[in-house]
């Protein structure tokens, strides 16, 4: 499942994408310090968007750990969306791409291939997620789904990336999550091998 991302955009982007899509941005910690990074990895601090209670189309950005302690005290870094629904907790993270990895295809290779999949068309993307309180303060994690047809050849699963037009809806519990939950279309993916 997806343990690495990739956020390499500037925060005057991100902000005028949200300003397009009418979905008010507000910076509760002021605006946060968002600097290019290639590897987004569990535990790290990141940028998300959090939903304000009441409020239809409006967001909170802020920086959040990826991953709370599960019982185990295994980072819960991805979570199963499958038939679940999330009245509280909802947020948007913010990416420009995402990395799978698989069995190497030269049996000499002791690592992993890496695959980094982009947006066409977009210069960055919206993942579904959740945030909560943990005993390491608030954290989010990725919600999962069945693989839609680009993933599908790298993985049993994929990462829950919404379609532009439905992030407003997935910041309102309201809007069930299985409206807003899909596969993106074939050819919605860019995917290059990486080193």
């Amino acid at each position: 499942m997806c343990n690495d991302y990739r956020l390499e955009v500037d925060a005057a982007t991100l902000i005028d994408g949200f300003a397009e899509l009418e979905i008010d941005i507000r910076f509760p910690e002021g605006l946060p310090n968002i600097e290019p990074r290639a590897d987004i990895k569990i535990t790290d601090s990141a940028p998300i968007v959090c939903s304000v209670a009441g409020v239809r189309a409006a967001g909170e950005l802020v920086q959040r750990r990826w991953s709370w302690p599960g019982p185990n005290r295994k980072p819960v870094y991805n979570f199963r969306s499958d038939g679940r629904e999330f009245p509280n907790g909802r947020c948007l993270v913010l990416a420009d791409g995402f990395y799978e990895f698989t069995a190497p295809e030269d049996p000499k290779k002791k690592r992993k291939d890496k695959w980094l999949f982009t947006m066409r068309g977009q210069p960055w993307f919206c993942i579904a997620g959740l945030w909560r309180t943990s005993d390491v303060g608030e954290a989010f994690t990725l919600l999962t789904m069945e693989p839609g047809p680009d993933i599908a050849p790298y993985h049993d699963r994929q990462i829950a990336i919404l379609d532009r037009s439905r992030w407003a809806d997935w910041l309102d519990p309201s809007v069930p999550a299985r409206e807003v939950l899909h596969a993106l279309p074939a050819g919605s993916l860019a995917v290059a091998q990486v080193g």
